[in-house]
């Protein structure tokens, strides 16, 4: 489902990335681990079309995306891809709901077809009664459930979660981690995630190990 082959990166004079392959199926939650400074984040950020390779090929569904450019990749993005950070990233003057919302506005879908998914996105992740609360009304946890329900709002082929857990305490972590195994039943969702926490990288179906620069066999 997602295929990357050869993947390169310097920054400068330092190489980041140095020939990463890998695969990811279809409905599988796979984590990203290693030491910090092992490429984890720059190969999640090349993957999700946020950063760009040097070297190296990366296909979606089998369709090729590491040549697109601007707004194709944008509307690539947009459409096939869900993320979800250590920092939500929630704009603090918009709704619960109105966060969730703003990808599908962006791709251009229907005003109440995008707010009808998204309550019920909401709904799904236990915040039926926080829709219209702002993100300073809610707690961590809630307010990563909603960057999560704005992960899915056009509905991806998968998930990128950076370090999701790293700004929660064990047990919303760990309720962040159930609630992927949930999303996977409910919608047949793909998660690739890089994580510090190997407790909770060991929940995943597959641990993917980093070390300078590559994935160790």
């Amino acid at each position: 489902m997602l295929k990357a082959v050869n993947i390169h990166k310097k920054y400068n004079q330092l190489e980041v990335l140095k020939g990463v392959s890998l695969e990811i199926a279809q409905r599988e939650i796979v984590s990203i681990v290693g030491s910090s400074g092992a490429g984890k984040t720059t190969l999640l950020h090349i993957l999700g079309t946020l950063d760009s390779a040097d070297k190296g090929e990366i296909y979606l569904n089998n369709q090729p995306f590491h040549h697109l450019r601007d707004k194709k990749l944008a509307d690539f993005r947009n459409k096939n891809i869900g993320f979800v950070f250590q920092f939500h990233h929630l704009l603090p003057e918009f709704t619960a709901l109105e966060n969730v919302c703003i990808p599908g506005w962006l791709a251009g879908r229907k005003k109440k077809e995008v707010e009808t998914e998204a309550a019920r996105l909401l709904s799904i992740l236990g915040l039926k009664d926080r829709i219209e609360n702002k993100p300073n009304q809610l707690s961590g946890g809630e307010q990563q459930r909603v960057a999560v329900a704005r992960a899915l709002i056009n509905k991806p082929s998968i998930v990128f979660a950076d370090e999701p857990t790293g700004n929660l305490d064990s047990a919303n972590a760990k309720e962040l981690h159930n609630l992927f195994f949930q999303l996977r039943e409910e919608f047949s969702q793909t998660f690739l995630i890089v994580t510090h926490n190997e407790e909770l990288a060991a929940m995943s179906d597959r641990i993917l190990k980093m070390k300078d620069g590559l994935i160790e066999e």
